[in-house]
């Protein structure tokens, strides 16, 4: 099914008799497989309301966020939290939707910055799992009206709600960025510099670290953005302040700059691998040793080591062998063998656990969003 308007797809999930398998663009199969009817957004498509002077912009969840980027690009804005694209590392095709995104909360590596994809949002339609069509937030930012609904939206994953309609907050693009690279550090060394980077003053809004780079071996990252006089000094500040961690080179070159912070942001290094693909979040400073308890397993540290993509070999269950810690870890990419046998999003402790259950029973009452994808 692909409803053309909220009408239609609130009558279509009214009707329904059965379980539900909501998609956008198709791009992000994440969490446990789901078995239903297809029930698409695409076509809930457009710009609704984009006022650049404002910094905000209205679309259907269908929208193709290829097509948001173009509009926003023309006025030089841009979507605060850095959207990943999942298409490389999945090996899907079609085109990312801001419903998908938004559903999955999709964030990149500014989000240490600036927040994720939810903080940015600011209003949002949907249509519940009794066909009820439901509105919260608003269209511009000074509307903070519901905010908390419109923040569980985000993330959710199709399972409270299938997304009509979504209102951003934007920013301004930069006028300058500039990335440092530092070649050969090993993972704990690599930490301990991107903490005390961000520990600066200088405004970093990207700090990584791959085990292996684009030439085989480790690079250190540190990006800077803004005014171009701000942004060289800070850089140069940086590379003083960071010196006894090793020497941080400016990369002269903006098109391989954003070209490899793009790479980056979508974990291509790991598309087409072989292996299954794990999420960790967790404190920064334990991500190196969490790393070393999964031998064999290949390493992406993004928000100054908070965020860890990790290629292991198929099959292996990652919270089993790592053990509790401080964090969390989602599965992203396994055959659908071992998603329904390992559970892709974390186990909630209990109270948690009660009270996702009497959401998603006020909210979907009859069980037929995405059912199971998130167990």
């Amino acid at each position: 099914m692909r409803p053309m308007d909220e009408a239609a797809l609130a009558a279509a999930v009214a009707q329904a008799e059965g379980p539900l398998r909501i998609i956008g663009g198709g791009t992000r199969p994440v969490g446990r497989p789901v078995a239903g009817q297809v029930l698409s957004t695409a076509g809930l498509s457009g710009i609704r309301l984009y006022e650049p002077g404002a910094l905000t912009l209205v679309a259907g969840a269908g929208t193709p966020l290829a097509e948001v980027e173009a509009a926003l690009a023309g006025e030089h804005q841009r979507l605060p939290f850095e959207p990943m694209d999942h298409r490389a590392l999945l090996g899907t095709d079609g085109a990312p939707t801001l419903g998908g995104m938004v559903a999955a909360n999709a964030s990149g590596p500014v989000r240490m910055l600036r927040g994720a994809c939810r903080d940015s949002l600011i209003g949002v339609r949907f249509v519940d799992g009794t066909g009820r069509a439901v509105s919260n937030g608003g269209r511009v930012m000074k509307n903070v009206t519901g905010y908390d609904l419109v923040k569980l939206m985000a993330g959710s994953w199709g399972t409270l709600g299938v997304l009509t309609e979504v209102s951003f907050k934007l920013l301004p693009c930069p006028e300058t960025v500039a990335v440092l690279r530092c070649g050969g550090l090993d993972d704990a060394a690599a930490i301990r510099a991107l903490t005390a980077a961000l520990a600066t003053p200088f405004e970093v809004t990207g700090a990584a670290h791959l085990q292996l780079g684009a030439d085989g071996a480790p690079v250190t990252m540190i990006r800077i953005e803004g005014f171009e006089q701000s942004v060289s000094y800070r850089a140069g500040q940086l590379r003083a302040a960071l010196a006894e961690f090793g020497s941080f080179e400016l990369e002269a070159d903006p098109a391989r700059a954003a070209a490899d912070w793009a790479d980056l942001r979508d974990v291509r290094g790991f598309a087409g691998a072989p292996g299954d693909v794990w999420h960790l979040s967790t404190v920064p400073g334990d991500a190196p040793g969490l790393v070393a308890r999964l031998p064999g397993a290949r390493a992406q540290y993004d928000w100054g080591g908070g965020r860890v993509w990790l290629l292991v070999p198929e099959g292996e269950d990652v919270r089993a062998k790592i053990g509790p810690f401080k964090g969390h870890a989602t599965l992203v990419r396994a055959s659908e063998a071992t998603r329904t046998r390992i559970p892709s999003f974390p186990p909630e402790p209990a109270p948690v656990a009660r009270l996702s259950a009497d959401l998603r029973h006020r909210f979907d009452p009859r069980g037929i969003l995405n059912p199971g994808l998130m167990d």
